[in-house]
């Protein structure tokens, strides 16, 4: 665990891949949405709260492809996993992931 994070350290620039947590102070909802949303990344974002409104919303606003609320589990068979932004195009697992393997095809005639 990392405290004392600041938006200029590498840590908060990169996407990091491993056991690491980077704690940033904020003092409302809208900065701590702000500071998530900073970075040209976007796979996953974690919040723990109480509040299940703050929960919804921060979902909704948080530009990621999975957001986890009081968990640190974001896969899940059934659920697609994938980025917003620099962390990638498409989708794995789920229908989403499903989806990307298949080639649709038209057909069209008269009897």
């Amino acid at each position: 665990m990392l405290t004392g994070v600041l938006p200029s350290m590498k840590i908060t620039k990169e996407e990091t891949f491993g056991r690491v947590l980077a704690v940033r102070p904020f003092d409302t909802e809208s900065e701590a949405i702000e500071l998530a949303d900073s970075t040209p990344y976007g796979l996953v974002a974690y919040a723990f709260t109480r509040d299940l409104s703050r929960s919804w919303r921060l979902i909704e606003k948080i530009e990621a492809g999975s957001v986890a609320i009081n968990t640190t589990s974001v896969v899940a068979p059934g659920l697609a996993l994938g980025g917003f932004k620099m962390s990638g195009l498409g989708r794995e697992n789920g229908q989403e992931g499903f989806a990307e393997h298949l080639e649709t095809k038209s057909a069209v005639f008269r009897i």
